[in-house]
């Protein structure tokens, strides 16, 4: 599986007081999208979220979001050292997602985005 970059995830109480900070931090323009009841702003290597703490509370529990070439190369890969895939692959606005449990305990959602996700 090819691993094209990393997005640490962040959950504030505060989206827009937020947003400044990082983007003051990293020199890169929030991109804002809503996920679920999540309000969501990519900032650099960001994903800041904010929404209703039961949300959120899932929400932790994923380490980081991967960026990969292919979700599919991805699950075989998953597969074959032992992971779990807990949810996925499922379209998203840009691609698809999955979230897999690798073998250590550790949570990653793994995206791609592929121009044919909603298809």
């Amino acid at each position: 599986m090819d691993i094209l970059g990393t997005s640490l995830r962040v959950c504030v109480s505060d989206l827009n007081a937020s947003i400044g900070v990082y983007e003051r931090l990293t020199g890169a323009e929030a991109i804002r999208f809503q996920r679920s009841g999540v309000a969501v702003a990519a900032v650099g290597c960001f994903f800041l979220m904010s929404g209703p703490e039961a949300e959120l509370s899932v929400l932790r529990k994923i380490t980081a979001t991967l960026a990969v070439k292919d979700v599919d190369e991805a699950v075989a890969d998953l597969t074959a050292v032992g992971a779990d895939i807990i949810a996925g692959p499922l379209p998203t606005p840009i691609g698809r997602n999955l979230v897999a449990r690798h073998p250590d305990g550790s949570i990653f959602e793994y995206v791609d985005r592929k121009q044919d996700a909603g298809a």
